[in-house]
């Protein structure tokens, strides 16, 4: 009887210990549970916030390339009218310059038609006066050009009547003449010179050939042409080759 009594008394206890154990167990997976729930809940949310953040990061990107490309935009249309502008303001300045000019032109041209309206003269009397001043400036250019040819062939003239007279006679040449050696032929002696009539060169008229500053030469003049001359090398007076390149000037 005992012994059923400690059967029954450890049936009961077991079911009990049971059915606490049940319950804490029932506890657990629902704390469980509503903590599974809760970092879902969480997990979601993240998500969510991950994937908004990552929206807004892509649409700042593409906001900061737009800005970037409106600044270059706008950079290139600034160099531009920069350009545009400088441009503008010197051709504004030299229309400036002209319209002054024009304007002094003008100004002067009034003062002139003023001047001639002043001494009654008409507009086909003016004409004829201008084309007589400009008739009698070129004869004045056709005179000195012949008096250059006349003084050339008079200082000619005197040079050889002189030389006639006393034979020591030394022919003058101009005293800024300068020339230049064109050919040089040491076998024969002789050299051709870029200078002749026109320069005032006359025959006979002695010249120092020098290179660098030193004395190479004494040469004479033998012939002359317009615009060349040939002239020999004097007996004791080469010092050195004569070159082509070499100047030449006056000895007296």
């Amino acid at each position: 009887m005992l012994t059923r009594f400690c059967l029954i008394a450890a049936i009961v206890f077991g079911v009990a210990v049971a059915g606490i154990n049940l319950w804490k167990v029932r506890e657990v997976i629902v704390t469980t549970r509503t903590e599974r729930d809760n970092e879902r809940s969480l997990k979601e949310q993240a998500q969510s916030d991950l994937a908004q953040t990552r929206r807004e990061l892509s649409d700042t990107k593409d906001d900061l390339a737009q800005t970037k490309q409106n600044l270059e935009t706008t950079t290139a249309e600034r160099d531009r009218l920069q350009g545009e502008t400088a441009a503008l303001t010197k051709q504004n300045k030299t229309l400036e310059g002209r319209l002054k000019q024009t304007t002094e032109q003008l100004n002067n041209a009034q003062a002139e038609l003023a001047a001639w309206s002043a001494l009654g003269i008409g507009v086909d009397q003016v004409k004829g006066i201008i084309a007589a001043a400009k008739a009698a400036e070129e004869a004045l250019q056709v005179a000195n050009a012949e008096k250059d040819i006349l003084g050339k062939e008079l200082r000619k003239t005197q040079s050889e009547l002189a030389k006639f007279v006393d034979p020591a006679y030394k022919v003058s040449l101009p005293a800024g003449l300068k020339g230049k050696v064109l050919v040089a032929d040491p076998k024969w002696q002789f050299i051709v010179l870029d200078i002749g009539e026109d320069d005032g060169v006359l025959t006979d008229g002695e010249l120092l050939v020098n290179r660098d500053g030193r004395l190479v030469a004494k040469v004479r003049i033998q012939s002359v042409q317009k615009d060349r001359s040939i002239a020999n090398l004097m007996d004791g007076w080469r010092l050195g080759d004569v070159i082509e390149g070499d100047l030449v000037i006056p000895a007296l």
